[in-house]
């Protein structure tokens, strides 16, 4: 699956020049927490978050008044608060390489870029929808996680099993296990029974770890 496939496209931007006030009003509009934000020509020159306006605004031990406060804010444009080293990812990328990226850099959206323009923007629910439609989580069935050996072949004798069945596989992920042998595997099917499932397991040597209908 990649990026662009789950992005939200078009995004809403603001222009480097734009006032704090007039930002927290486009987030408060559209509903947002992050807006990129992009010079004239539509090239993405940073992006701004609701921490970063809070941090902007005068602590409540200020003598500032109300009307002194609100005349500063309208003048601080936002490429004075904004973020300047942004974390991008390409359209074509996948949606794997988003998720590590925001792992590894701790933080909850990336920019989508095609070129120098930005196209879209990739949110971590963006990535929860993702990972519930891998997961095949809204087919009901049977559900099953199991570990087996690491070699060519075997996974092949577990989709065979489960196809003389006449078992229809939703989704199948694998992940790592501590031994380097082995491989932890996690599928959905439909139209065979829990029993059928365990069976097909066996046939692999697999070890069972959780099966249950859902």
């Amino acid at each position: 699956m990649l990026v662009k496939s789950v992005m939200t496209a078009n995004p809403v931007t603001v222009q480097a020049g734009t006032s704090v006030p007039e930002v927290k009003d486009v987030m408060t509009r559209n509903k947002i927490n992050t807006l990129p934000v992009v010079d004239k020509n539509g090239a993405l020159t940073g992006i701004v978050t609701r921490a970063d306006l809070v941090k902007s605004t005068p602590s409540d031990a200020t003598t500032l008044d109300m009307f002194e406060l609100s005349y500063l804010l309208s003048k601080l444009s936002v490429d004075k608060i904004m973020v300047r080293s942004v974390k991008t990812v390409g359209e074509n990328e996948t949606v794997e390489e988003a998720a590590r990226l925001m792992a590894d850099y701790g933080i909850s959206c990336l920019p989508v870029m095609r070129g120098n323009l930005i196209v879209g923007i990739i949110t971590e629910s963006d990535l929860f929808r993702a990972f519930i439609d891998m997961f095949g989580t809204r087919h009901a069935g049977v559900r099953a996680t199991f570990t087996m050996n690491d070699k060519p072949g075997a996974l092949n004798v577990f989709t065979q099993a489960l196809a003389e069945l006449n078992g229809n596989i939703v989704s199948l992920v694998t992940a790592d296990v501590d031994s380097p042998d082995s491989r932890k595997v996690t599928i959905r099917v439909t139209g065979v029974s829990k029993e059928q499932v365990e069976s097909a397991v066996g046939k692999c040597s697999g070890v069972l770890e959780d099966i249950r209908n859902v």
